[in-house]
Parts: structure tokens; sequence; C-alpha cells
């Protein structure tokens, strides 16, 4: 993407949110310390604040963050200018115009409720000229299919879909994408990558944390919303798509969506749905509520590659660990040979996707030293790195700028994720207390019974 197509300003509607405070900024002060933020930063947001006010409010949300890095802000704060006003009024945008003089590609940022969506994109619309403009929305992209239909009219209305970008920081981070260039990277993957050599695959997303002051809003949502039918469906397509025929976004997308349309729709015997003791009584969340905070999950992808291959994921709080790590688990040699007993354990693929670090590891069987044709079961690491990466949404938010849709939802991936998961979110199939420390429920074993059970992950090093 050459540098004509870069987005000339970025505009932040919500900038006064949590969002802003804790994710945004801290990528902007990277984005300007690395050089790629130079255009103007235009918050805008209904606090009581004028200029050098905002510049001392994004100040101390970095300092918070422990992100403050005093020379890199002196370059970002001559780049900050304020648009107050209530962005459902037409004098937002008048001033938001008259700030906009000279600039010809902004990227509008919707960092605020989706409620507030249609509003924002029709009065942009109305107000601005959005013929070279991008807009970035946040997830949930809808709470189901109907919706997610009826945000995608709302965005279309105005902007193209080449224009439109869906966020979804999982799809940013370093570890997500390692697994994509490790599988495609590398030729010896690919022989046993299918229903001949994979016996199932399986995708742990554990949380030991609780809501942690976000009671209302997961109260609203539940695990398949919230990490299931986005970050960890993403997940999913990554393991079985097809090689893309080429590098850019569509060649991308293409393939992921082919993934999710042959994934069939839920039914009520493919999910376990948990809630963890204690839940009801976090402020926000109903006394009665029954929304879980675990789901266990079983995938079954309809396609001549991953035809009866099982594909497991779960996603929970108050889990024993803190750490989403994906197993591909390989089908046992047909013979066993050795004067030993077979191994427990597969052989397998493994990637460790964070938050500690990302690995990627191989287990195998090798002989122990000795006279005796006897093995033990090793891991032979690819990867197994520690240390800084690049933050998701600076990332992000850098392609954005630039054009670059790889890492973004496009609009049929959503609305096919959506139809997977729809099923059980219309069916109030029973949510089972577990207790915190635990794996969830204790019928969330009877999804991988048939496939030797739940992997956990492989403790920090």
């Amino acid at each position: 993407m050459s540098d004509a197509a870069r987005s000339d300003a970025l505009v932040l509607f919500g900038g006064t949110g949590d969002l802003a405070r804790r994710k945004i900024y801290p990528a902007l002060l990277s984005l300007a310390r690395n050089g790629v933020l130079d255009v103007p930063v235009i918050v805008v947001a209904h606090s009581d604040l004028d200029e050098e006010r905002l510049r001392g409010y994004i100040r101390d949300a970095l300092r918070e963050e422990g992100r403050l890095d005093a020379a890199v802000f002196a370059k970002l704060a001559p780049l900050l200018r304020y648009v107050r006003g209530d962005y459902r009024e037409s004098p937002v945008y008048a001033a938001l115009r008259e700030a906009l003089v000279g600039c010809r590609r902004p990227l509008y940022y919707l960092a605020i409720p989706p409620a507030a969506f249609p509003a924002v994109v029709d009065r942009l619309g109305d107000a601005s000229d959005v013929g070279h403009a991008r807009v970035v929305v946040e997830k949930p992209f809808g709470r189901d299919l109907a919706t997610a239909q009826a945000l995608n009219r709302t965005l279309h209305r105005v902007f193209a879909e080449h224009a439109i970008f869906r966020i979804d920081h999982y799809l940013g981070k370093e570890a997500v994408q390692n697994l994509f260039y490790f599988r495609f990277a590398n030729s010896f993957l690919e022989p046993i990558f299918n229903r001949h050599y994979v016996a199932s695959v399986q995708l742990t997303m554990a949380e030991r944390f609780g809501v942690e002051g976000r009671g209302a809003f997961y109260d609203s949502v539940g695990a398949l919303r919230d990490v299931v039918q986005n970050h960890l469906l993403q997940v999913a397509t990554l393991l079985a798509m097809e090689p893309p025929n080429g590098s850019d976004a569509d060649a991308l997308h293409d393939e992921k969506v082919k993934v999710l349309r042959a994934m069939r729709p839920l039914a009520p015997g493919d999910v376990v749905r948990g809630q963890y003791r204690g839940y009801r009584d976090e402020p926000g969340v109903a006394t009665d509520s029954t929304v879980e905070t675990f789901a266990a999950v079983q995938l079954h992808v309809d396609s001549w590659r991953w035809s009866g291959v099982p594909f497991f994921i779960r996603a929970g709080k108050r889990l024993p660990v803190t750490a989403t790590e994906v197993v591909v688990e390989l089908r046992r040699p047909p013979h066993w040979i050795f004067d030993e007993p077979p191994s427990p354990h597969a052989n397998y693929v493994r990637f460790r996707l964070g938050p500690d670090r990302v690995a990627i590891a191989m287990g195998v069987r090798a002989k122990t030293p000795g006279a005796a044709l006897v093995g033990d079961d090793v891991e032979l690491y690819c990867a197994n790195e520690r240390g800084p990466t690049i933050d998701a949404y600076e990332r992000l938010i850098g392609d954005a700028m630039r054009g670059d849709g790889t890492l973004f939802a496009r609009e049929d991936a959503v609305e096919a994720a959506w139809q997977v998961v729809e099923p059980v979110l219309r069916n109030s199939a029973q949510v089972r207390e577990y207790d915190a420390g635990t794996w969830g429920p204790p019928e969330a074993a009877a999804i991988t019974a048939a496939s030797g059970g739940w992997r956990a992950p492989v403790p920090a090093a």
C-alpha cells in the first residue's frame, strides 16, 4: 500500500472511554515512537476538556498503564486535537469538518457503544465527504446474525466494504500471527494436516480471573458471544483453512469464509455451558443470571480435508490457569512393535498463544539411553519465546491507516460465524455450576470423552 493511500487523519469517537485509555492511547504512543503516526489525531468526546487538558488526560492515562514515555509523548502531543460535544448532535460534525480541513482520507475510529453506531455513521455520511475515508468498529459485531446483518447495512449506507475495518484485537496478536505463518511457511505439516493423520484438534482459552468489575457487560454477552463466536472461531479457521492463493487480504478472507461455511451450526448436544459459583454475587450481574462463564464446544467441519475430525473448543473464567493453547493431536501408529506399553499420549503439534509466551512444539516419542528399546515422551520446540512483541492495537491501527484489511473481519466471515453459534444462543440449555479453580462443570468432560479427554495447557516453564 503506497503512502499516498495512507489515512491523513485519525478521528477517535469515544476518546475518554475505558478502551481509549487502556488500549488505544498506548498504541498511538507506540505508533508515534516508531514514526508511523504523524497525522492529526482528533478526539471526539463529551467530557469538559480543551486541547491542553486533553493532553493532560492522555498523559495521565498512559502513566496509569505504565506506558508513559515523556520524550515520545512530546511527539504525540502536538498531533492531538479536541472536538467536544454529543456525537449524536449536528454541531459536533460541523466542528469536526472544520478540524479536518485539508484532510481527504480520515480514519474514523468508533470506540463507542454499538447502539450509537447508526447515529454516528449516518451523520458522518450527511456532514462529510467520506469518499476516501475509512472506519474502524469494535466488536461485538452484533449479538446474533440478524443484528450483525443490521450493523453491516448501517455501515454500508456510508462506507464501502473495503473501507470498513472490524477490529478483533485477537487477530493482531503476535502468537496468532505465528500460528498462521508456521502453517504456511513450512511444507512438512501439509501432508499430515488432514483427516488421515489428525485425530482431533483442541483449543483452550482459560482465565484464572473472573469478570474483573465488568459484570454488567459480561452478563449481557457470556462466553459464547464474548470469545467463542469471534476470537476462537477465527483461530479455528487459521488451523483448518486451505492455503490462500495470494498474500492479499481477500485471498485470506476467502479461505477463512470457506471454513466457516463448512462448519455445521452447533446443536444443543455440541455444547456444555457452565457458570462459576459466586458469579451472581459480582457487581452488575443479575441475581438469577443464567449467562455462561464457561463453554465447551464440539465443532464439525464438513470439508474434504477435515470431515470426521472433531474440533474442540473450551473457554472460561475462574479456571486453574490463564493460558490459550491449541493442540493438534495426531493418530497413533497403526501397530506397536516395541516391548513396552504404548505411550498414553499420541504425537501432537502444540501452539501456545499466550499470555506468558509464544510457543510452538511437537510431542514425539524418543528412545531413552540403554540397551532396551524403550522410550519417553518429549517435546521438540520450534519456538519458545518470551519478551515484548508488537501490541495488537498498535499493529491493527497502523494497518487500518494503511488500508490493509488482512487482520480484520470481513462482512461475510462475521455473518458465517454467527450462523455457526446462533442455534445454541437461542437454546435455553442448562447452565451448570462449577467451582472456581476447576476446569468447568464435570459434564464438559463428555465432550472429549471419545477422543481421550481434554488436554490441560502446559505449565509455564
